[in-house]
Formats: C-alpha cells, structure tokens, sequence
C-alpha cells in the first residue's frame, strides 16, 4: 500500500475529509502512515480551496495509536520525534481548523491526535482512554502535556494514570468532545460542523483559530522537551520491554520498576 493509500483525502464545498486507511491494523501509526498524514496536511494547508477539514479513520475505529509491531523494531523515533512529531501531526501549527469525527475508539495515539484536532464530533459507542501505562509507556505524542491544561488536573490524572477507558458521554461531559451522535449520523454531524465554518470568512477563521492557540503554544516548547525527557527515561527500561512483550503474549505484565 502506497502512502497515498494509507491517509485518503478528498475535497469538496471547501472541507477536506482525511481518512486514515488501515483499517486491519486498527488504523495504528506506522512510519508510512506518519509520512502520509504529514504530506496531506501539507497538501490541505497551501490549498487555498480548502477552508476546514474533518479527520476520521476507515474501518471499526479511529485510531488505536501506535503501531506496536513498529516500535518492536525500532521504528518508534520516527513516529514520534519526526516533522510535527506523532504521526506527523500533533504538533503541526495548523491555520485551518480539523474537526476530529470519531468513531469505535480512540485510543493512546489515536487519543492523541483526537487532542490535536480543534473540535470533535464522536459516537455514543465511542471510547477514549490513554493505556500507555499499561505497557510501561507514557503517552508522549501530546497527551500527558495537554489534558492537564484542558480538564482538572486530578481528571487528566486520572486518564493517565490509570490507563481505563471511558465512554463518549464521560468525554463530552469533561469538555473534550463537542458533540455526541449515534453512529449513523457521524458524517453528517462532522460535515455540518465544517459545513458552518467553511461559510464563514476564510481569513477571520484562520485569525481566530490562532488566537485560540496562542496560549497553548505559548506554553508547550517547555512542556515538549519535559515530554522528551520522559520518553528517554522509558525507552530503554525493563518494563516497557516487559510490558510490549506482554502485550503480544497476551498475558499479565511482570513489572520491576526498573
């Protein structure tokens, strides 16, 4: 499958609607699917057509994050500390707004990059949760420093910490989704959010959107490389190998907090 294939981008009326296609693979981040998301928002941001885009994934969900097989050989750096960093997405400075449509689960990256969309519209069924901890990881693609400044520090806490899932109800009613449809009424919800912006003037909705931005940008240089540091505390530990190779073995974790 080309990179092409793996993100699907078609415009129309002034919205984009980007599709993460592997779906067999949950739609899982691997260093190609980083690169073809990266290369569509390049793509949507230097087209002037394009006013608003919506991001959704093919398949029975969203995004389940990273591609686990990826980071077993090594490829993780490249997912996470390339262009824009994970899935060359997260920490893009974008001037045009993209409404996340979620749909089954969005799930560590998948959650992630859920966080970096400007709005969300998702299902009822819908779940969200951060389950790096599970594994010995951290959520490094913008979860751990973003939650605390949108929701209570003691809820953030909570997402991170604990690694559970939780329903679209519980998210909307944190403040971290907008709208909660059933699930035949996504596309339609999602099209008719974008549908309201894009009629709106193009260059009053890029100011704006910066403006919403300036305050969380203003304090994430800092908090990235805080972000840093704790990844490279992880990655060579015993417990994130631990914890991947329990994973595949589908079986309980033995930790040693080394």
């Amino acid at each position: 499958m080309s990179n092409s294939d793996l993100v699907r981008v078609e415009i129309s009326a002034g919205v984009a609607s980007v599709v993460l296609n592997r779906p067999e693979q949950r739609n899982a981040i691997n260093p190609d699917m980083a690169a073809a998301l990266r290369a569509a928002f390049d793509q949507i941001e230097a087209n002037p057509e394009v006013r608003v885009s919506i991001l959704s994934g093919e398949g029975r969900v969203f995004c389940a994050g990273m591609d686990l097989k990826s980071f077993t050989k090594g490829e993780a750096d490249a997912i996470l500390n390339g262009p824009h960093r994970f899935a060359g997405f997260v920490a893009r400075e974008r001037r045009k707004p993209v409404i996340a449509a979620v749909h089954g689960a969005a799930l560590a990256g998948g959650f992630e990059i859920m966080l970096a969309c400007d709005l969300v519209v998702a299902t009822q069924e819908a779940i969200f949760g951060l389950p790096e901890v599970t594994l010995g990881l951290v959520a490094g693609g913008g979860g751990a420093i973003r939650l605390a400044q949108r929701i209570p520090r003691v809820l953030a806490n909570e997402l991170l910490l604990t690694g559970k899932t939780y329903p679209a109800a519980e998210m909307l009613r944190w403040g971290l989704i907008n709208r909660v449809v059933a699930q035949d009424e996504l596309a339609d919800a999602a099209l008719e959010l974008a549908s309201e912006i894009a009629r709106n003037a193009p260059l009053s909705v890029t100011e704006g959107l910066a403006l919403s931005d300036q305050l969380f940008r203003g304090q994430e240089a800092a908090l990235w490389q805080a972000n840093d540091s704790a990844l490279a505390a992880l990655a060579d530990s015993h417990d994130v190998r631990e914890g991947i190779a329990a994973f595949f073995e589908k079986r309980a974790p033995n930790w040693s907090g080394e």
